[in-house]
């Protein structure tokens, strides 16, 4: 019985102890009044491993290294939907390298950023990113049954034969509506290093009405003029050096909200044009 009792008190001792060096303690930072950014790496090089980015650091703070790398035509933070670094407002100083060593930069800007959520994209190793607001807090659309709408903003990244020589054209995006297979336009026309105002609606139809719903549906992309008018397709080159005009499908899913970028080069065939998708939420 002395043992027992003996027992009993070591055991009721250890979890005294044990109760004080194990607090639960929640070391997490507010985010109200930072600057909250995903970084986006649109350069226009080939995608292949060497070019992908290796280490990047914001204010001197490690934030991707060769583990879990920026690959191109990619953003960070990646893995999930509606994630944002946050910093200080004011300026930031962007390094970026490659190499399986980390060792090589290619990257050192400075950028004045706000407080909220804004995307921040690099489009060359030479000249200041481009930063757009998020347009944070998002829009709700309520209905009685179901939604139907997808949310996009567009951007132009695009370069010509080199990276160098940013794109003239004006271009404006289009998606394909399933019931008239007619193509309608998404927001406005956006020269090079311009984004769409705000999140602009995709109607979708459902493809099986007892689902949260989606439907793959066409991206067309056509040069306008400086009235708007459009005066024809987007052509690039492709990897056999010939001129076609840019089309492209996309599974939306209703209530989702995506960046489409068009980046790489128009006229190369090397790291040829595309349009980059980024679900935001």
């Amino acid at each position: 019985m002395k043992i027992i009792k003996y027992l009993s008190l070591i055991v009721a001792a250890a979890l005294m102890v044990s109760c004080e060096k194990h607090e639960v303690i929640y070391d997490a930072e507010p985010t109200s009044g930072m600057a909250e950014f995903q970084l986006h790496y649109y350069v226009p090089v080939a995608s292949a491993a060497a070019n992908n980015i290796t280490k990047v650091e914001i204010n001197g703070k490690l934030y991707a290294n060769n583990k879990a790398p920026l690959n191109t035509y990619n953003v960070i933070p990646s893995g999930t939907t509606g994630r944002f670094y946050a910093v200080n407002p004011g300026n930031v100083n962007i390094k970026m390298y490659q190499g399986a060593d980390m060792a090589t930069l290619v990257y050192d800007q400075n950028v004045n950023m706000a407080a909220g959520k804004q995307n921040v994209m690099v489009h060359s190793f030479t000249a200041v990113p481009y930063i757009f607001d998020n347009d944070y807090p998002y829009t709700g659309n309520l209905t009685e049954i179901t939604d139907s709408i997808s949310w996009v903003k567009c951007y132009n990244m695009l370069y010509e034969n080199n990276a160098s020589t940013p794109t003239t054209l004006r271009l404006q995006y289009q998606y394909i509506d399933y019931r008239t297979n007619l193509p309608v336009n998404i927001g406005e026309p956006v020269a090079f290093g311009e984004s769409t105002e705000g999140w602009a609606p995709v109607t979708v139809v459902k493809d099986n009405p007892v689902s949260g719903g989606s439907r793959s549906m066409g991206i067309r992309i056509k040069v306008v003029d400086a009235s708007g008018a459009i005066i024809g397709d987007l052509q690039y080159m492709n990897t056999s050096g010939a001129y076609v005009s840019y089309t492209g499908t996309l599974t939306f899913v209703i209530g989702r909200r995506y960046h489409f970028t068009i980046a790489g080069l128009r006229a190369a065939t090397t790291a040829t044009a595309g349009v980059r998708v980024f679900t935001a939420l």
